[in-house]
């Protein structure tokens, strides 16, 4: 991929509400890192949160639909390859191990601590699951090594300046890239998102966790939120890494779906976005 340095500059300065973002949009993002980004924390804090999220995943089916918009990318292929990224706990490689009889599941992650979670669970000994340590930024693999990347909740841990390089090293190792994350709120909605969802947030931590994880949750849920891209942005970001690349939007209630796909690699006949568009 060959990119000039303007471009690089335009893409690292975009906000995370995309090129045609509001005024108040482009105030209501932030700098600051979830603790799930931090390693100045203790270790036990960011597994409350790895933890809860993982369960809650699990309670309200996201595990199970995320793996079914994974698996629904695979028709047709006899013994698809699929490369996770960012798997945290392994809840979606786990589902999509149980879905499709015939996929196998090289799943990784940033942190090597979570990496050996996953390797000490049932994950770690699956016939058709692989486990290893992986930058999104940089994978080593070959060309086209995977049918399908899926990158799941974790885009928007990374800014415009290595989500785009993210975009570019998945459709460089895999056919399609399968993007699944926080649905960015309207400008006004994100506004108010704190007094809405205060009391509601806090019930669903001290059901599901510790009440020592409560701040570190409900910080990490809003500061995700501030942190997701908008519809014009996953667009901006697909152009920056590959102008050939064709940006795809499934339908899925609660988040949002994106799938990146390069021309000479085929591509999903659904919604289409031309680049530039929302």
């Amino acid at each position: 991929m060959t990119q000039n340095l303007p471009d690089i500059e335009m893409i690292a300065a975009m906000p995370r509400g995309g090129p045609d973002a509001s005024w108040l949009d482009r105030r209501l993002q932030t700098g600051r890192l979830e603790y799930l980004d931090r390693y100045d924390v203790p270790e036990q804090r960011r597994q409350r949160i790895v933890t809860f999220l993982d369960r809650v995943g699990t309670l309200f089916g996201d595990h199970n639909r995320n793996a079914q918009l994974v698996v629904g990318q695979l028709t047709g292929l006899r013994n698809p390859r699929v490369l996770e990224l960012g798997a945290g706990n392994g809840g979606l490689a786990a589902r999509v191990l149980d879905l499709h009889g015939t996929a196998t599941v090289t799943v990784t992650d940033l942190d090597p601590k979570s990496v050996a979670s996953i390797e000490a669970g049932p994950l770690g000994t699956h016939p058709r699951a692989t486990t290893r340590v992986a930058d999104a930024t940089a994978i080593d693999a070959p060309d086209h090594s995977y049918d399908l990347v899926v990158l799941a909740a974790s885009l928007h841990h990374l800014p415009p300046s290595l989500a785009y390089q993210a975009i570019a090293e998945a459709t460089r190792v895999g056919r399609r890239f399968l993007v699944i994350d926080v649905m960015r709120p309207p400008a006004i909605a994100l506004a108010v998102v704190p007094v809405l969802t205060l009391i509601p947030m806090f019930l669903i931590v001290m059901a599901f966790s510790s009440p020592f994880a409560v701040v570190p949750i409900l910080h990490d849920a809003y500061i995700s939120m501030l942190r997701s891209y908008s519809t014009s942005a996953f667009i901006a970001l697909g152009s920056a890494a590959d102008p050939a690349i064709t940006v795809d939007f499934l339908p899925v209630k609660g988040q949002v779906a994106v799938l990146y796909t390069k021309p000479s690699n085929g591509h999903f006949t659904g919604r289409r976005y031309g680049r530039g568009t929302a």
